[in-house]
């Protein structure tokens, strides 16, 4: 699913995570998208090219305005 992005922000609290797919470390981007339950971490969505894992208010609100 992630593979038709370009950019992922992966939010875990207060910390927000920027990859962008061409350079991401695999792994890196993996640990940050995948929580304990072994699915994706919630909320998710897509916006255009660039997919939001997790909440973050800030970074939800600076992406959808």
């Amino acid at each position: 699913m992630l593979g038709s992005a370009t950019k992922v922000l992966a939010a875990r609290g207060k910390k927000v995570l920027e990859f962008v797919l061409e350079d991401a470390d695999p792994a890196a981007l993996q640990k940050a998208v995948i929580g304990p339950s072994g699915n994706l971490r919630a909320p998710v969505a897509r916006v255009g090219k660039t997919f939001l894992v997790g909440f973050n208010e800030d970074m939800w609100s600076s992406v959808l305005g």
